[in-house]
């Protein structure tokens, strides 16, 4: 055979039954093996669509995503999906095609170092430069992009090493789970040392827990020690919405109430956890009284930017396990539960339709199940905040690279990889226009996904800074000329409707949730609603602004 049908058999045997991609010269002889395979390939408009769609397919399902491009360009436009995979630990693959091996160098058409570009946003990248190397290669690419702390690979492969002819060989078995390290019952000692003396601990919860599949022993170590539990945006999910020890979301637009108890705590016990700055605020002076226990599979995390009493890392399952001791910290938790309900998030005292009524209607009346894959902006903080997740891979944003664009793509992974359950695109009107060709895959392939926009005329994000941090200097951000989104959607074939009486909020989410196929709610909203509460950047966690209609 040769190395494009090598690669398709091997893409087999990984388990791989849906690509996303598009076509060009030096990816053809892959795209011609396809032909003869049981895989789904799925065309987007863009190979930036290709990439966030493998995203959302990994991040909703937890198995490896896989994205095709050609050379030059191709390749390229895939650079800041492998980025936003890699910020927020998506285990992906991305195959791109190259130019012959003999023109390598030579400034030949659609030619780019794609292996040099793309280093620094993925684990490895790999170029394939003999026919010999690429069994091994493929292999290494999968195993590294699921083994330890997950992230994108990038397999850059010439034209001519696609033609060329490998040797009959059986194909490799799917490499085994490797057992993973374990905290020493010395550190664990520690670690329930000062769980025990503690009097206001707080965990913080992040996405690592998502990622080391820990989710049931982190509910069992919540339920087990009673201690409160605050969470980073990507740990959102890990506990219920309602249940009684969630507090909810931290840091830069979290509550004030988990925002006081993490300042005001004696013990911080971080699960899978980067300590980014959309969460710590003034590094220095996030939960300055806390003493902290640091559990995360990846070593470099622990230290980085903020020091640990105690280190454990490694398999978060059963360190959890191990922690999970009964506490007597009953007046802390009525504390926690009494600032919850005065200080956690409320509706805002506005006319009109507003993003948290309307996300905490739809939370409501999806009754947290539905997949809602975010753009970036405001209406993603709005998600955050009012919509009561069950579980995180039910909630897909850009978390650390922060790309708009990436929920209409996202949406239409994850709703390949469940086909049978409610995806929502929440998306908002700047962030939308910049991968709305998408709409031309949602419509080819008929996915019954569903799009609301929340349509504020602005880039609200970008503008609700400009008003707290540059006084009001609005710069770039008007985008009242916005296309009709309604009849742009009806241009794909995707049925939709506006939405401008807050009467009509309930019935136009019902019409919106019961249209079979695809469908879009356009609503609009006014333009100076901010998020609150609010840290401004560079501040500390307990300088939060309420605004002036809380």
């Amino acid at each position: 055979m040769n190395g494009a049908e090598y690669i398709v058999r091997k893409l087999m045997s990984e388990g791989v039954d849906t690509l996303f991609g598009y076509p060009g010269g030096c990816i053809m002889p892959l795209y011609d093996a396809l032909l003869e395979s049981p895989i789904r390939h799925i065309l987007c408009r863009h190979e930036q669509g290709s990439a966030f769609a493998a995203n959302g397919y990994a991040r909703s399902s937890g198995r490896t995503g896989v994205c095709l491009a050609t050379s030059g360009p191709g390749a390229t436009n895939l650079i800041t999906g492998l980025a936003d995979a890699y910020m927020d630990s998506v285990p992906m693959v991305a195959i791109t095609g190259q130019v012959p091996t003999p023109l390598i160098g030579s400034d030949a058409f659609q030619e780019i170092d794609v292996l040099g570009m793309s280093l620094p946003v993925t684990k490895q990248s790999f170029l394939v430069e003999q026919i010999e190397q690429l069994p091994e290669i493929l292999d290494q690419a999968f195993h590294v992009a699921r083994e330890g702390r997950p992230g994108p690979v990038l397999v850059d492969l010439p034209k001519d090493i696609q033609l060329a002819t490998l040797p009959a060989r059986t194909l490799p078995q799917p490499d085994p789970a490797r057992t993973r390290p374990q905290a020493t019952q010395e550190q664990l000692r520690q670690a329930i040392e000062l769980i025990k003396a503690s009097c206001r601990p707080i965990i913080f919860g992040g996405g690592g827990i998502l990622l080391g599949d820990a989710i049931v022993p982190f509910r069992h170590f919540v339920d087990t020690t009673g201690i409160p539990a605050v969470f980073s945006l990507k740990g959102l999910g890990t506990l219920p919405g309602d249940h009684p020890r969630n507090m909810g979301m931290l840091g830069m637009h979290g509550s004030v109430a988990a925002n006081q108890a993490v300042q005001e705590a004696d013990l911080l016990i971080a699960v899978g956890v980067r300590f980014d700055d959309r969460v710590t605020g003034k590094l220095s002076r996030f939960a300055p009284h806390a003493r902290v226990i640091h559990l995360d599979i990846d070593p470099a995390e622990i230290g980085k930017l903020r020091q640990a009493s105690c280190a454990l890392a490694g398999d978060i399952r059963q360190n959890l396990k191990a922690l999970a001791i009964h506490l007597e910290v009953s007046d802390w938790q009525a504390a926690c539960r009494e600032r919850l309900a005065r200080d956690g998030f409320a509706l805002p005292r506005q006319d009109g339709i507003t993003g948290p009524h309307l996300l905490r209607q739809l939370s409501a009346m999806t009754r947290g199940q539905a997949i809602i894959s975010c753009d970036v902006g405001q209406h993603q903080m709005w998600v955050a905040q009012h919509y009561a997740f069950d579980h995180p891979r039910k909630h897909l944003t850009s978390g650390g690279l922060g790309a708009m664009g990436f929920g209409l793509p996202a949406a239409i992974g994850a709703q390949l990889a469940n086909p049978d359950t409610l995806v929502i695109n929440v998306a908002g009107d700047g962030s939308f226009m910049m991968n709305m060709q998408e709409l031309a895959t949602i419509g080819r392939y008929r996915l019954p996904t569903k799009i609301l926009i929340l349509d504020n005329q602005a880039l609200g994000m970008v503008r609700q800074q400009q008003a707290v941090c540059y006084q009001g200097r609005y710069s770039e951000i008007d985008l009242s000329d916005n296309p009709d989104f309604c009849t742009l959607a009806q241009a794909f074939g995707i049925p939709a409707r506006s939405l401008t009486d807050p009467d009509d909020m309930a019935y136009a989410i019902n019409k919106l949730l019961e249209t079979p196929g695809p469908a879009l709610l356009h609503v609009a909203i006014a333009t100076e609603h901010n998020v609150w509460p609010m840290v401004k950047p560079g501040e500390a966690n307990d300088q939060i602004m309420t605004g002036a209609n809380p």
